[in-house]
């Protein structure tokens, strides 16, 4: 007698620093609504006790805030199920099998280790560049394959996460999820997005924040130094020091990204396991290639 498809398992992950109440609550809700999966959740206090949280959630408190991609990890190992979902507490999903449905996104290629969902402004639709996996971002209605991921809404195989060594936690913020998606590349996997499924997320802009141009600097050479080819790193940072330029108006921003770019090329990047040059020609050929 046949028992049918195994549901997905799936242990999702929330972080959460008692700032956004309304918005944590309606996140929660929607996570909570899933169906078709056999769902585990673990809110993360990254620095704080967490508050309204749903009973039978689990919680791990953290006596400091340690950064979004280590709060993430603590999260992982805390959660059960074959597959991981990392979510912002900010953001919504509008179906009650959306996760279903990006779980099923695994099963049509084995080689998939990430898998990304549209991400779009619940009030205006709008999809921003930066959440698109691939170049060319200005249609964000077309699938295909993913060379970096959205790390705040995206879905990876357990396996895959922990033979690369999950995120890199002492990034603290940003390029967290560059760096995972190549390691993942590196191992032979792929990503893919997959817009036909969509999660809300409110569209802020990071870059109101002083402390981004620091760390984006920082962190962009940080993600050069542990991966990247010798050849490549000059290529990597010389690309992104001429758009920062172009880009950059503001001289305080400006101040904050030299100070970055000195405080990445003084080290910290963490342990060095350079990508075979096989693996910067495939993630070429997928329209990435990583000296951009």
């Amino acid at each position: 007698m046949s028992t049918g498809t195994p549901r997905p398992t799936v242990g999702a992950v929330v972080l959460t620093m008692n700032d956004r109440p309304k918005e944590f609550l309606v996140a929660m809700d929607s996570l909570l609504s899933q169906e078709g999966i056999d769902l585990d959740v673990v809110v993360v206090g990254n620095g704080c006790t967490p508050d309204q949280v749903p009973d039978g959630v689990r919680t791990v408190e953290l006596p400091t805030n340690v950064g979004i991609p280590e709060g993430r990890n603590v999260g992982a190992a805390n959660v059960k199920g074959e597959l991981i979902f990392f979510f912002d507490n900010d953001a919504v999903l509008p179906a009650p099998d959306t996760l279903l449905r990006l779980a099923a996104e695994f099963a049509r290629d084995a080689r998939r280790a990430f898998v990304q969902p549209r991400i779009a402004d619940p009030t205006t639709g709008r999809t921003l560049g930066r959440w698109v996996p691939r170049l060319r971002v200005s249609h964000p209605n077309r699938a295909g394959t993913a060379t970096v991921m959205a790390e705040g809404v995206v879905m990876v195989r357990r396996d895959a996460f922990e033979a690369v060594g999950a995120w890199p936690g002492h990034f603290f913020l940003f390029h967290e999820g560059v760096d995972l998606a190549w390691r993942l590349w590196e191992r032979g996997c792929i990503g893919h997005y997959a817009p036909a499924v969509i999660v809300h997320h409110p569209a802020t802009d990071p870059a109101r924040h002083t402390l981004f141009y620091r760390l984006n600097a920082r962190n962009r050479v940080w993600l050069a130094r542990r991966n990247l080819p010798v050849p490549l790193i000059p290529l990597n940072l010389a690309t992104w020091a001429l758009v920062t330029l172009w880009r950059i108006r503001d001289p305080a921003a400006l101040q904050a990204s030299l100070a970055g770019l000195a405080e990445g090329l003084r080290g910290g990047h963490g342990t060095r396991a350079p990508m075979r040059w096989s693996t910067a020609a495939r993630l070429t050929r997928a329209g990435r290639p990583p000296i951009c």
